[in-house]
């Protein structure tokens, strides 16, 4: 019989040593959660979004409509997006030259500058 008590008392003990784990860790979360939360979306925030937004869809259409120099030392240019698949499809009516000039033109468009030598070596 006092075996069995024994067991009783062993099983009760990690029972409460396991809620009582749970429960630190629970009140742990909710510490954190409280002292790291963002503060709420006000208006001025709000406000401030939708000018971001504004701003980067009136910049990327800009982008994406417009021709403009990527790299004018090089010669690469920056071409709307409709017109470049018009080339796309123009290049690659013939597989292998398409392919030879998108070779061509990524080994421009990535070509480093030659090195000037050191005048003191």
């Amino acid at each position: 019989m006092s075996d069995c008590k024994e067991k009783c008392c062993a099983c009760l003990a990690s029972g409460v040593a396991v809620a009582g784990a749970l429960l630190v860790v629970v009140s742990l979360v909710l510490i954190l959660r409280h002292f790291t939360a963002p503060p709420p979306v006000n208006l001025a925030r709000i406000e401030e979004r939708k000018r971001a937004l504004a701003l980067l869809v009136a910049d990327n259409g800009r982008v994406l409509q417009n021709y403009d120099w990527m790299d004018q030392a090089k010669g690469v240019v920056r071409v709307p997006v409709v017109r470049a698949m018009d080339l796309a499809v123009q290049y690659w009516q013939d597989p292998a030259a398409g392919r030879s000039n998108l070779i061509a033109r990524v080994e421009k468009a990535t070509a480093k500058p030659p090195v000037k030598p050191n005048e003191y070596e």
